[in-house]
């Protein structure tokens, strides 16, 4: 079994590339399942079924998205070799742009739309800075040109991953990535021991405990102040 992390900022088009890729790895007569990963909602496990794609979801309600996707991934490599399906797909939204839900071994692919904004690849984090392959999406509703400096600036924040642009639409361009996600060397069995490719977001602080209140005297554990100056200017 293939192991393939997705992740990308909200509403980048994910799920529909995933749609239209597995139809593209269908064609080759293999079998795919799918893990979605979110925070307090999702209906994409529904469109996955329509599709006729086994699917699981987990929502990490209060919890951040990547420490719950490493307290499961396990269990969801399990639960796909059960499948036996020849490729599992997991897909996280990378709700703050910090997040690094890929392990070191697993092919990791970063969704990212053009209408996001030019600056937004050096506003992400480690979900693209440390991918293999970046998906950018919804480029048929800018021009050329627009197209060209954005893939420009990917390029310069992660100059080693491929770059490939894909329809969610009308699945131009799943075909092709259809061929990098998939391996037949590839099989994984397990993830146990392996790491993950970047440290997780790090905060261990009175609100992540519950607090509510604000003022100095109620935050306590890790927390990291802004330099106002001598005199607050």
């Amino acid at each position: 079994m293939n192991l393939i992390t997705i992740s990308g900022p909200p509403s980048s088009g994910k799920t529909s590339v995933i749609i239209k890729t597995i139809e593209a790895v269908r064609q080759r007569g293999l079998t795919v399942g799918i893990v979605k990963f979110d925070c307090l909602y999702t209906d994409d496990d529904i469109l996955y079924e329509k599709a006729g794609v086994p699917v699981k979801k987990g929502l990490s309600g209060s919890l951040c998205p990547d420490h719950y996707f490493a307290s499961n991934i396990e269990e969801v490599v399990r639960w796909g070799n059960v499948k036996g399906v020849d490729m599992l797909i997991t897909e996280s939204a990378g709700l703050c742009n910090r997040c690094s839900p890929y392990l070191v071994g697993i092919k990791a692919i970063c969704v990212i739309d053009n209408l996001s904004g030019i600056n937004t690849p050096k506003k992400i984090g480690p979900m693209l800075k440390t991918a293999d392959v970046i998906v950018i999406t919804k480029g048929d509703i800018v021009s050329q040109a627009e197209r060209e400096v954005f893939a420009s600036r990917v390029h310069s924040v992660n100059p080693t991953a491929k770059i490939i642009p894909v329809n969610g639409l009308t699945g131009q361009g799943a075909y092709e990535l259809s061929t990098l996600v998939y391996s037949k060397e590839e099989n994984t069995e397990s993830v146990k021991g392996m790491e993950l490719r970047y440290p997780m977001p790090s905060a261990l602080c009175s609100y992540c405990l519950g607090e509510t209140r604000i003022g100095e005297e109620f935050q306590m554990g890790n927390v990291r102040k802004m330099k106002m100056g001598e005199n607050n200017d």
